[in-house]
């Protein structure tokens, strides 16, 4: 099997040929400068491993910085190279996404997973305290780390999804036994040993632009299918989508609005949190301003809008780089 340096070698290079092919040598040429330096790291867990892009120094302890739902560390390829150099950056796959180990046969996916796997990452690394950047999903399980272990965290910042979506019992009930159902039937597709389909490398851009309800720019696109695709075996100069599909049936969090609340009113460390405005709310709107007139209790929060979609920091990272940063600076500066 080929290291991740090789693979992303690999795809970088069937990249390139399409995108002469499509759109000539320049947009090939950008492929090959995606990010700054980074350092490829592999983090020890039970079923595997988690793997990651470290940015920066390995002496200081760097912020931890993690994605959306089925996307990967690429999330951050845009927005790394304008942090504030005097500080690490450590972008890591989720599991069952990018690079890292998925989770054993027979195990579903749940939110509460990767809040686990920070208490993990700290161990690893012998961190007593923690400096969260997430997005999407990350966003609200930083909002829940944030909250059961206010005395780890010394910096959280939020993108876009400020803390775990209220659903109404209706709503609940039936994602539950609708989950349930579709990860037998995917455990029974992977049982099966069938190779996903396979795509050329328009067609993988064109398939996740959609996929993201048009939030991932097209030419953004190629910094998550660097992590999220393998090529295929049986059709040169294809790729399939490499992520564990039982992702898509992965559990979420049933909070009641009390619990959320309550959540809110535990977090004490400096928070930042920057809503992208083209981007939905993902629930009654009610339940979030009722956590933000919680949140606006704490005098170390720091509430920010920006205009974009829900990948903003991707797309234009520009336009949260320097909100970040002066955040940053006050927090844990040079």
């Amino acid at each position: 099997m080929k290291g991740p340096r090789s693979l992303l070698s690999l795809l970088a290079s069937g990249a390139q040929q399409s995108l002469r092919h499509a759109h000539g040598q320049s947009s090939a040429n950008n492929l090959k400068a995606l990010t700054k330096h980074y350092e490829e790291v592999s983090i020890p867990v039970p079923w595997g491993h988690i793997a990651g892009k470290w940015y920066g120094p390995k002496h200081v302890r760097p912020i931890l910085a993690m994605h959306g739902w089925q996307d990967n560390a690429g999330t951050f390829d845009t927005l790394a190279p304008l942090l504030p150099n005097h500080l690490p950056l450590l972008s890591i796959d989720a599991p069952g996404h990018g690079l890292s180990s998925w989770l054993p046969n027979g195990v579903m996916y749940h939110s509460i997973d990767y809040v686990h796997m920070i208490l993990r990452i700290m161990e690893e690394y012998n961190w007593d305290k923690v400096s969260i950047l997430g997005h999407s999903m990350s966003s609200f399980n930083g909002f829940v780390f944030s909250a059961l272990f206010p005395d780890k965290v010394d910096m959280f910042i939020g993108l876009d999804i400020l803390k775990p979506p209220i659903r109404n019992s209706k709503q609940i009930v039936d994602a539950l036994s609708e989950r349930l159902e579709g990860s037998m039937k995917l455990e029974r597709r992977l049982r099966s040993g069938g190779e996903p389909p396979a795509y050329e490398w328009d067609q993988l851009v064109e398939r996740l632009h959609q996929g993201s309800n048009k939030s991932i720019d097209m030419e953004a696109c190629k910094y998550l299918l660097q992590r999220n695709v393998k090529p295929s075996s049986h059709e040169p100069h294809k790729y399939y989508f490499s992520r564990d599909n039982r992702l898509k049936t992965s559990q979420f969090y049933t909070l009641s609005l009390e619990v959320v609340l309550e959540m809110a009113a535990r977090i004490k460390a400096p928070h930042l949190f920057i809503k992208a405005l083209q981007a939905p709310y993902y629930e009654d709107k009610k339940y979030y301003d009722a956590t933000m007139e919680v949140l606006r209790k704490n005098p170390l929060f720091e509430y920010q809008e920006v205009e974009g979609s829900h990948h903003v920091h991707l797309n234009e990272p520009e336009k949260v780089a320097h909100i970040i940063n002066s955040f940053i600076n006050r927090c844990r500066p040079l």
